[in-house]
């Protein structure tokens, strides 16, 4: 079959190549034919070395069972799926929710033995196939466009702070800021400005998303969140970088930049006491080291928020235009270009460029 892959760590572009048609791993396990893929900025920063992964990239994606390893999973066989990208050994106590039976989304996310789609120890979805476990896999509805189908996974992260809890909506509700108008962040907009104005309405105290380009600020318009531009709140004067009108007015800072310049400013946005959501990895260099006074002065709590539920997501994605109660969500409107799964090396290259929004794969037909 034909795949996008990495051969060495820091590969730059990797390159498309023919490998064998991967088999089931074993019991509880599906074979997928992908349908479309999707290429975000964490397999952009794998391709340049992060997590030292080779193998097949991406871990967005829609498909088709094809076949299952036990007859007690035979429906899935002709779904459209899309799927969790962790993978656990269903073994260990954070799997089977020994660890803590309070969260059950420790298992989901936080096997210590696990592998994940293209990212660490697994083939991911730019190629013609993948195996994912049964436990692992979502129903697409049918009317759900194979494109729109891809967005479940970045939109699910987004859909992750609210899982969390970590915005309280109890009178007066928090104060929220974005930071970062990137792919990620604007769907953390999308999924927190609606969160709020079904929850406490429209115009009080709505999410401000904090971004450099007006075009992509005007892509959430609709969203129920307040567009800023950065430089709106920076102060050069002032100690911490930061005009006094926005310095520590916000319960809840969401940083989605990927960019360790920015933490500084998320900690300056957030007041003393306030939460600190970091939903990008990002790492300090010799040249921008981590400051991490700001953090101990005022006492944030800084909480790390990563993989979300697809089901919820493609809830939100399967909204229809004609409901009168919730808004629906367009995410058409954030794609680029789709190319074929032979240009892969193509579409990574226009991933990277700096006007793009979202990239697509298709590696096969329906």
């Amino acid at each position: 079959m034909l795949a996008f892959s990495i051969e060495k760590p820091g590969d730059n572009y990797g390159k498309v190549v023919t490998i064998p048609k991967p088999t089931l791993d074993g019991p509880g396990f599906a074979l997928i034919r992908v349908l479309r893929a999707g290429v975000c900025n964490t397999d952009l920063e794998i391709l340049q070395g992060y997590m030292g992964f080779t193998g097949v990239l991406g871990h967005e994606f829609v498909g088709i069972v094809e076949e299952v390893h036990d007859e007690i999973d035979a429906e899935w066989i002709g779904k459209r799926v899309c799927g969790d990208i962790n993978v656990g050994c269903a073994a260990c106590g954070v799997c089977d929710k020994q660890y803590d039976h309070r969260c059950s989304q420790m298992g989901r996310n936080h096997c210590p033995n696990r592998s994940v789609l293209g990212i660490l120890g697994r083939n991911g979805t730019m190629a013609e196939y993948l195996t994912l476990p049964v436990r692992n896999l979502h129903p697409v509805p049918d009317d759900m466009p194979d494109e729109v189908a891809v967005f479940s996974e970045p939109l699910a992260a987004a859909c992750r702070i609210v899982e969390q809890g970590l915005v309280s909506y109890n009178d007066p509700p928090d104060k929220v800021a974005i930071l970062g108008d990137g792919k990620l962040g604007l769907m953390i907009a999308e999924v927190l400005g609606r969160e709020h104005t079904e929850r406490v309405g429209n115009g009080q105290d709505a999410p401000v998303l904090f971004g450099k380009h007006e075009h992509k600020l005007q892509l959430v318009n609709d969203t129920g969140v307040i567009t800023k531009l950065i430089k709106d709140c920076q102060d050069s004067s002032a100690f911490n970088g930061v005009s006094p009108a926005y310095a520590g007015k916000f319960d809840v800072v969401v940083d989605a930049t990927g960019s360790p310049d920015a933490l500084a400013l998320s900690a300056a946005l957030c007041r003393p006491m306030g939460t600190l959501v970091l939903k990008s990895t990002c790492a300090s260099t010799p040249e921008k080291p981590f400051n991490s006074a700001p953090f101990v002065i005022d006492e944030l709590k800084v909480v790390g928020s990563r993989c979300g539920p697809i089901d919820k997501a493609l809830a939100l994605l399967a909204i229809p235009d004609s409901d009168p109660n919730r808004r629906s969500l367009n995410v058409a409107k954030y794609i680029t270009k789709s190319f074929p799964l032979s240009q892969a090396d193509e579409a990574v290259r226009c991933a990277a460029e700096r006007s793009t929004m979202k990239v697509q794969i298709i590696c096969n037909e329906k």
